[in-house]
């Protein structure tokens, strides 16, 4: 029996160890009944987050910059203590935003404020790591199916059977080659090894070898294709600050596009649909965009 992974708290565990991308899909999820999305760039040493909605009133500093902090002091992201807010009317998405935030804050932005993040106590980080550590070793004896269980003691008992087989087969041999040269057969003497070996019955045949062994492992949890083509998204933002060649702007629309392929993807059924239908076309458009740059 394999054991399923839960990709809601895998993506937080990610989160937690620093992951840009799971960070902005943990706080696009807990966002979204306020109709804020997020975006984020860790740079510096700071976590540049950009937040936006169609109307002020859903941006108000004080009840927003709270919100952010609790979510973010909740998934305590390893390495990261200071958090940047920007803020923001929704608009046509911008590849690198954040230089044209740093290019033109007061066009760009509603506000900004720079907010630090509680550090957890050394107690309670050295905690977490023992959890981890003890979730890891549990899924790891979980995967051991029980049908590698039931081979591997068929294939000791083979390799006993064959044991005492091949000792029996010697003792005869020798009592053979003994009678045969007048002498009578020495009297076998058993050791300390064939002390452990039970006599197999004459009318039992013994259990064979098996011709090949193989141990089972658990097949891997399916892939997460909201969090994958997340993943694509922030490598494809950090490609295209550097992008200048024609190959280089090809690949990047084909990043890009990937990921839109993987946010198509997410079922109705995903409680997630309505953000992932809403980023297959922003991906998509940023797609066309890497694209105009090679003409």
């Amino acid at each position: 029996m394999s054991m399923t992974v839960n990709p809601l708290n895998d993506i937080y565990k990610q989160a937690h160890q620093g992951s840009v991308a799971a960070i902005i899909q943990v706080l696009n999820d807990k966002l979204s009944d306020s109709g804020v999305r997020t975006r984020a760039i860790f740079a510096n040493g700071i976590l540049q987050l950009l937040c936006e909605a169609p109307t002020e009133a859903q941006l108000e500093q004080t009840m927003l910059t709270d919100r952010v902090r609790k979510i973010l002091e909740s998934i305590a992201p390893r390495n990261i203590r200071r958090v940047n807010i920007n803020s923001r009317i929704v608009r046509e998405q911008q590849l690198l935003w954040l230089e044209e935030i740093n290019r033109d804050p007061d066009g760009q932005l509603l506000w900004s404020k720079e907010i630090p993040l509680a550090r957890q106590s050394f107690l309670k980080r050295f905690r977490e790591d023992l959890q981890e550590r003890s979730a890891s070793s549990y899924d790891l004896s979980k995967s051991i199916s029980p049908q590698s269980v039931r081979e591997q003691k068929q294939f000791t008992k083979g390799i006993v059977g064959g044991l005492g087989l091949s000792l029996g087969a010697l003792a005869i041999g020798w009592g053979v080659y003994a009678w045969q040269n007048g002498r009578s057969a020495p009297e076998f003497q058993p050791t300390a090894t064939s002390n452990l070996v039970k006599p197999v019955p004459q009318n039992v045949a013994p259990s064979p070898l098996p011709a090949t062994t193989s141990v089972q492992t658990a097949p891997k949890p399916e892939q997460d294709s909201f969090a994958a083509a997340v993943r694509l998204a922030e490598k494809a933002a950090e490609t295209g600050q550097t992008a200048q060649t024609p190959d280089q702007w090809r690949e990047l629309a084909n990043t890009w596009g990937k990921a839109s392929d993987l946010m198509s993807s997410i079922p109705a059924s995903d409680k997630r649909h309505a953000i992932a239908q809403d980023r297959t076309l922003l991906y998509r458009k940023y797609q066309e965009s890497a694209l105009q740059k090679i003409k």
